[in-house]
């Protein structure tokens, strides 16, 4: 879920928030400094997360961009983006603020990624967060996105954790595992086998985000409380103003997370109850291939 939360909730990276002390605390300031501590958005080292570094050398290719989380992680490295996602207004908004910070080539394209309209080979970083749990053919899916990268391209990969998607299917509405939501569950192994046997090399996984499972659940129980029917707008709910039980929950996740072995228990407990799934994998160097850049894209 580590995309879906992340683009909804911030839009613009900035570094971890301090401790806040006042009785209202926002979730996504505490969700974003515990990703922080996961390795996320080191400016930095130019790591979007720990082990994948982002240089004005590359071009990074961003599939289902959303609000744009790691494409403006990378303009701000002054990389070369293309960025792609289904809706287009997000690809709109997005494009305007690239062009008002980018010194580098810049692409936007409205795109299902099914195919993805762009030439072999166009980057050198591929990230697809979040994204192939809404996708009915995540095989051929993942053959894009190899077919995307050069020779020796790094991709950052993440789809949301088998518990966290089984715990909230008791409380979730049913549009949250209906299409364009979530019409896969990916277990560790399925996981791992989509990335491998689409031809890539697994250098690093990584499970998180247990303040988010437990976020959410706080979030699905107040809307029924509420006596909220979310419908088909599901993904687009999780946002300012929160409800009570959510920032209640943050209150004390940052609590737990300023006590002296706080930080192991979130450790552990990611590893226990993760709400994602992270691979980081590199495309093997198979020949040479011609460097296409952005605009050749």
């Amino acid at each position: 879920m580590i995309r879906s939360v992340l683009r909804r909730l911030f839009p613009v990276p900035s570094p971890p928030p301090s401790p806040v002390m006042a009785s209202s605390v926002s979730p996504a300031d505490v969700g974003l400094h515990d990703a922080v501590l996961d390795g996320w958005f080191n400016g930095s080292t130019g790591e979007l997360l720990k082990g994948f570094a982002i240089t004005a050398q590359d071009t990074l290719l961003d599939v289902g961009c959303g609000e744009g989380v790691a494409t403006l992680f990378a303009v701000r490295q002054g990389a070369s983006v293309i960025f792609t996602d289904s809706e287009p207004d997000k690809v709109h908004h997005l494009d305007r603020q690239v062009k008002a910070q980018a010194l580098a080539p810049s692409l936007g394209v409205v795109s299902n990624s099914l195919p993805l309209p762009l030439a072999d080979a166009c980057a050198s970083k591929v990230v697809c967060m979040e994204v192939l749990e809404h996708v009915d053919t995540p095989e051929q899916f993942m053959a894009e996105l190899v077919r995307m990268g050069r020779p020796g391209a790094q991709y950052l990969l993440s789809v949301p954790a088998p518990v966290g998607e089984h715990l909230q299917q008791g409380i979730a509405p049913a549009g949250y595992f209906q299409a364009p939501n979530h019409v896969q569950v990916f277990s560790h192994e399925r996981f791992v086998a989509l990335v491998e046997d689409a031809g890539l090399i697994i250098e690093h996984r990584q499970a998180t985000g247990f303040f988010w499972v437990m976020g959410m659940i706080f979030f699905w129980a107040s809307e029924r409380a509420a006596g909220r029917d979310l419908g088909g707008a599901v993904r687009d709910r999780i946002q300012a103003p929160y409800p009570p039980l959510m920032t209640s929950w943050a209150r004390t996740w940052q609590d737990l997370l300023a006590q002296p072995d706080g930080l192991a228990i979130k450790q552990l407990l990611d590893q226990l109850m993760p709400k994602s799934q992270v691979i980081i994998a590199r495309k093997p160097h198979t020949g040479s291939v011609p460097c296409l850049g952005a605009t050749s894209c």
